[in-house]
C-alpha cells in the first residue's frame, strides 16, 4: 500500500487524480470510448507523450479506477475498462467542465460536452453511468435506453461542423 500524506479524502483524492494528465485520460475513456492504448495515445487532442500515457494508464490501474484485459477478439491487445470508481466520476468530470466552461478561455466545440452535461444534470449523469456500467463492466441497462454518449458526440459533431462566418 503507497504511502500516503495525510489521511484527508481531498488529499487521497489528490494523490491519485491530481496531476497533469490523468484527467485527461480519464476522460478519453469516459467520454471518447477509447479502449486501447493506440486510440489513446493517437486520438489525444492534448498529444500525450507514450511514456506518460503507459505510466498513467499504469497508476490508474494500481488505484483501481481501470482495469485491463487481453481483447478478446485479439489476444495481443490489451483493452482497458473503466471501474465503478471511475465511472463514479461522473458527476466530478461534469462538474469540472462546467466550471472551466464558466472561468476559462474553452472552444466553442470543445465546450459543448460540457454545456449538455450540465444542463442535463444528475439524470443524464446517471444515464451515462448505467451506459458505462454496460459498456465497460458489462452491466445491462434497462432496454431502449438512449446512448448518452451518441448524443454527446453528435452535438460535438454538430457544433464541429458548423464553421462562424468570417468577418468582411
Amino acid at each position: 500500500m503507497p504511502e500516503h500524506r495525510s489521511g484527508c479524502p481531498i488529499n487521497l483524492a489528490t494523490e491519485v487524480l491530481g496531476d497533469k494528465w490523468t484527467l485527461v485520460v480519464l476522460r478519453d475513456l469516459m467520454f471518447g470510448n477509447k479502449r486501447y492504448y493506440r486510440e489513446l495515445l493517437h486520438n489525444s487532442l492534448e498529444g500525450i507523450a507514450s511514456n506518460i500515457l503507459a505510466d498513467r494508464l499504469q497508476r490508474l490501474v494500481t488505484n483501481g479506477l481501470v482495469s485491463r484485459a487481453p481483447d478478446p477478439t485479439h489476444k495481443q491487445k490489451i483493452r482497458y475498462s473503466l471501474t465503478e470508481p471511475a465511472i463514479q466520476l461522473v458527476p466530478i468530470m461534469a462538474h469540472l467542465g462546467s466550471w472551466g466552461n464558466r472561468h476559462l478561455p474553452v472552444s466553442r466545440e470543445l465546450a459543448v460536452r460540457a454545456q449538455l452535461l450540465e444542463t442535463g444534470g444528475p439524470e443524464l449523469w446517471d444515464r451515462f453511468m448505467d451506459e458505462l456500467r454496460e459498456r465497460h463492466l458489462g452491466l445491462t441497462r434497462s432496454a431502449g435506453a438512449e446512448s448518452v454518449l451518441a448524443y454527446l458526440q453528435a452535438s460535438y459533431e454538430a457544433s464541429v461542423a458548423v464553421r462562424p462566418e468570417r468577418a468582411p
